[in-house]
């Protein structure tokens, strides 16, 4: 088990671009298995994988003391990590109750393997339209204050934005979730008929794989993010042909992949 790897990366300033690498923290779904019965696939850090599963089945109310959980094995697959929990019977009926009434609802497959091949999806391969400019990059970071009101107020929200080629912020919008604040300004720009590829988008959070996916699939080819990038979001940046910067500061950012000029 490995919590970071070091990427290849490019240190981008308004004086140019050189050549640097960093530290990124992996992220790997995680398949979570009661009694033989799939759960739940959740999104991790491989390390501490017990102390993850006790903590998550606690949390879950799936059992109400740490006796409930009887064994627990961490099994890795290529496509990322199985974790077999044994609980005791007692608590295992309202489980098996709970996946059946979720199955019956989504129609979809909840069992290890095929979970883990569900979690990482293909990703459309994009096409930019322009090349990203340094100094639009930091443009746009030097005014997304201006866009968070909520978070002036309240210092406590995620903001997304989409900007244009020249670093002007279009639309932007707010939410305690970055998750959130992201689907709310792909809807806001699919109801004002903005596309996501004549610009590109800034996110105040950090970069997980789920971001990279949402930005592909609204067809936008450049994102910025506040924070850093998980292993699994540069991967999925890098499949999607996708410019990812990340660890953006008023004066420098890391170029994950892609190019700038």
């Amino acid at each position: 088990m490995t919590a970071s790897r070091i990427a290849p990366v490019r240190r981008v300033t308004l004086a140019g671009v050189e050549a640097a690498s960093r530290a990124i923290p992996v992220e790997v779904p995680v398949a979570i298995e009661y009694n033989g019965l799939g759960y739940a696939v959740m999104m991790a850090t491989p390390v501490d994988l017990h102390d993850f599963a006790l903590g998550f089945s606690l949390s879950e109310r799936v059992v109400t003391t740490a006796e409930d959980v009887t064994e627990v094995e961490a099994v890795e697959l290529a496509q990322g990590w199985l974790l077999r929990i044994q609980i005791a019977e007692h608590c295992f009926a309202p489980v098996r109750e709970r996946i059946r009434v979720r199955v019956s609802d989504s129609g979809c497959g909840l069992c290890g393997l095929e979970n883990l091949e569900q979690a990482v999806r293909d990703v459309p391969r994009l096409a930019p339209r322009f090349r990203l400019e340094r100094a639009a990059v930091f443009r746009a970071l030097g005014d997304l204050g201006t866009h968070q009101p909520l978070n002036q107020a309240t210092g406590g929200v995620h903001a997304a934005a989409f900007c244009a080629p020249d670093g002007e912020i279009l639309l932007a919008r707010e939410d305690v979730g970055r998750h959130n604040a992201f689907d709310k300004l792909i809807g806001a720009m699919a109801g004002q008929g903005l596309s996501a590829a004549s610009g590109f988008f800034l996110l105040s959070s950090r970069c997980s794989y789920e971001l990279v996916e949402k930005a592909a699939l609204a067809g936008g080819a450049h994102l910025v993010t506040i924070s850093t990038a998980t292993s699994l979001a540069v991967d999925r940046a890098i499949a999607a042909g996708m410019t990812l910067l990340s660890l953006a500061r008023p004066d420098t950012v890391l170029l994950f992949n892609g190019e700038v000029d």
